[in-house]
């Protein structure tokens, strides 16, 4: 049960450095210095934990990073917090991660991307293996920059590689606009995405509402798993800073 918590919390960092990419029509665009978000996890509406976000730009780069603290009763067998975190580069293109890392249960796993010889380096339980780095890929943190500005072009499905410094796996989605949802923070309209789905695939299922008047940022993620039970990441606070 701890192991699958685990992965699922992973599948949440996916979604949750979104702040404000969607006010920038290029990465070299006016960006916000910093920006800091709380979220709500459940599990089948129990409170997991806390999640905290923080995304910085500076001299051309950026840095994603993620928090998870569990309370209650997950706080027993997840004594220590989660963490993730992402670096790279802003170009007239996006977002273009260098480094990620991933910290659970004492265990570490990396991802580096070599841009120039197009070679993505994985490192973790004591592995280290090469692979083709896809053009565009990205990270669980880096994922939504990128992921935004296509979001922009409503409807059109949204298709991508990302690394979790375990594998490298590749999304798609699709979005529709003009949807309100409540949340603790506020009520708020978003653009709800939606995980596309093979036949007979027993994958997650996987929903996320961007706050459209807020620069896309993610208010809310819901996940399903095949077994039926279902996570909830819904946004409570957050501070922006210009």
């Amino acid at each position: 049960m701890k192991n699958k918590i685990n992965s699922t919390i992973v599948a949440f960092c996916a979604w949750t450095f979104a702040a404000l990419l969607g006010s920038m029509p290029l990465a070299y665009a006016a960006a916000p210095s910093s920006s800091a978000i709380s979220y709500n996890l459940f599990r089948n509406g129990i409170l997991l934990g806390v999640v905290t976000e923080h995304f910085e730009t500076t001299d051309g780069g950026y840095r994603a990073s993620s928090e998870v603290k569990a309370t209650g009763l997950f706080a027993l067998v997840q004594r220590e917090p989660i963490r993730y975190l992402s670096i790279g580069d802003l170009s007239k293109d996006g977002l273009r991660p260098q480094r990620f890392e991933g910290y659970q249960a004492g265990k570490l796993a990396t991802a580096d991307f070599d841009w120039a010889a197009a070679r993505l380096t994985l490192n973790h339980d004591g592995l280290n293996h090469a692979l083709a780095l896809p053009p565009g890929a990205q990270d669980r943190l880096s994922i939504m920059y990128q992921l935004l500005f296509s979001v922009r072009n409503k409807g059109l499905p949204l298709d991508f590689a990302m690394t979790n410094g375990r594998k490298l796996e590749r999304y798609r989605y699709v979005a529709q606009s003009g949807v309100t949802i409540d949340t603790p923070f506020k009520r708020l309209n978003t653009m709800h995405l939606v995980k596309q789905r093979e036949a007979g695939d027993r994958d997650s299922e996987t929903e996320i509402w961007l706050a459209s008047d807020y620069g896309y940022l993610p208010v809310k993620v819901v996940i399903v798993e095949s077994d039926g039970v279902r996570y909830e990441q819904i946004v409570t606070q957050l501070d922006i800073k210009p």
